[in-house]
């Protein structure tokens, strides 16, 4: 028998092997039997059905069909989990964007209420000044009134004595009031003096440590003016010192969201006591706080160089200080034989969000001993330079943690080594492509790129791209500093 032919057609050729007249006159008169039928009929005339035959037709109009409507019963439970996280997502941010503009409705209020007070302020020198020209043009039109024309002299000698008497006693109320003020100053004047005779109780002054004070009054810069960075010496700060100087600059993150500016304030290291924060998302909120204007400078620093290389490739004639600065960005990215292209690629920015995604994972959101002790954000390692002993590792490792004088620094660091090692060259590759189609630098089209930064391979690229999707880290990449040339340090 054919191996292709279906199982009614299988059981016709066997009735027509057995000579079965009962069916071949059904298929003679084109009468369409069922293979149920079909069945019947062979059993019938005692002809034995081969057990494949059932088999198949089982497998064809059962086992398939089950199967089937299993996978699509899978593949509707996928798509509904995944709608309800989608879901889910979608009503977190209309939370945060709701809470966002609650605030921002109320703060306009306030300051448009501040404005009506202000233009109602500013009405009463207008007012006055109106009152004071009426009444001199009146007096003016007066005096011309009775200059012009003749009125009996009695009555006009009236009038010019009681003008007279009472501008004269206008006069003397106003020097009498001021009279009295002066008399006054000078009572409590003699009072201030007699005080200050009075000997003065020496205390000795008890010596305490110097506690960190942070000016409390930050005006909000305007648009012309310069924005001073704020550089936080190496001190043991505290946290809560920390959030009240977020508090009192005004430095919020749904703000920096919305606006894609961050201040520029520099912390030299990690508060010691910020795993004592109960909060989870205040804890991260903390970190981020810290850690991003870090980022943002370097970036900013990195495109400023930038557009200094295409400005001087674009020149046919350089001077000797560009010459110069060439060869220093060569040893920096370690280029050999000056190629110029090749600076181009490796002379770009670190995406906000991996670099925060990465400086959460190595850090622990800034709470491990590399960072609090050796401001080692990014967990690079050494076996050369001074660096913390990890306290588990393998005997055969004799690795340890790079430690940085200020958390800047591991930044820089941590962008060099991206920027430069042959271990991120697919990385550096990715975001050639990306600028050569005028597309923006996301982090999470490059995070598939940072297997070799860690051990774990590929689960390292998939948590650093759950930190950035869960923590909202994309909504950092195209943050800016405000405008800052100035520095200083604060008073403590």
């Amino acid at each position: 028998m054919k191996k292709k032919l279906s199982y009614r057609d299988q059981l016709i050729e066997l009735a027509n092997i057995y000579d079965v007249k009962e069916i071949k006159d059904y298929v003679k008169n084109k009468k369409n039997l069922t293979s149920g039928q079909l069945e019947l009929i062979l059993k019938k005339n005692k002809i034995i059905i081969p057990k494949e035959f059932k088999t198949n037709f089982f497998k064809e109009n059962f086992t398939k069909p089950l199967s089937r409507v299993s996978k699509r019963i899978e593949d509707f439970k996928e798509d509904s989990s995944r709608k309800a996280s989608r879901v889910s997502r979608q009503i977190t941010y209309l939370k945060e964007d709701s809470s966002r503009n609650f605030s921002r409705f109320w703060s306009n209020l306030w300051r448009s209420m501040g404005n009506l007070g202000l233009g109602i302020l500013n009405t009463f020198p207008k007012v006055g000044k109106a009152i004071y020209h009426f009444t001199g043009d009146s007096l003016t039109n007066l005096f011309h009134g009775i200059y012009d024309q003749q009125v009996n002299k009695n009555k006009a000698g009236k009038i010019v004595l009681a003008f007279f008497l009472i501008a004269g006693g206008i006069t003397i109320l106003v020097s009498g009031v001021d009279t009295f003020k002066k008399i006054d100053k000078s009572q409590e004047k003699q009072i201030v003096k007699k005080e200050i005779k009075k000997p003065e109780v020496k205390v000795k002054k008890e010596i305490k440590k110097p506690e960190v004070k942070v000016k409390k009054e930050v005006k909000k810069p305007k648009n012309n003016e310069k924005v001073p960075e704020l550089i936080l010496p190496d001190l043991n700060l505290k946290t809560q010192t920390v959030l009240s100087l977020f508090e009192d600059v005004e430095y919020d993150l749904n703000t920096v969201r919305y606006e894609k500016t961050v201040k520029p304030i520099y912390f030299t290291q990690f508060p010691k006591d910020l795993d004592e924060i109960q909060s989870v998302q205040l804890k991260k909120e903390t970190f981020i706080k810290i850690v991003l204007p870090l980022i943002v400078a370097e970036n900013e620093k990195i495109l400023d160089d930038r557009l200094k290389l295409k400005d001087i490739s674009s020149r046919k004639i350089t001077s000797d200080d560009e010459k110069q600065w060439l060869r220093q960005k060569f040893l920096e990215y370690k280029i050999k034989k000056s190629d110029v292209e090749e600076l181009k690629i490796r002379m770009d920015i670190i995406p906000a969000s991996i670099a925060l995604a990465q400086a959460a994972k190595e850090s622990g959101w800034g709470t491990s001993r590399f960072a609090l002790e050796g401001n080692a954000i990014f967990g690079q390692w050494t076996w050369n330079g001074a660096g913390i002993e990890p306290l588990l590792k393998d005997k055969s490792k004799n690795h340890k943690i790079l430690r940085f004088p200020i958390l800047r620094a591991s930044v820089k660091a941590y962008k060099n080594n991206l920027n430069t090692h042959k271990g991120y060259v697919k990385f550096r590759e990715k975001r050639k492509q990306l600028r050569d189609k005028n597309k923006k630098i996301h982090g999470l089209k490059l995070t598939q790129t940072l297997e070799n930064y860690a051990q774990a391979g590929s689960e390292y690229t998939k948590i650093l791209a759950q930190i950035i999707v869960q923590n909202r880290l994309m909504d950092f990449e195209p943050v800016r500093l405000e405008n800052s040339i100035q520095q200083r340090q604060l008073n403590l």
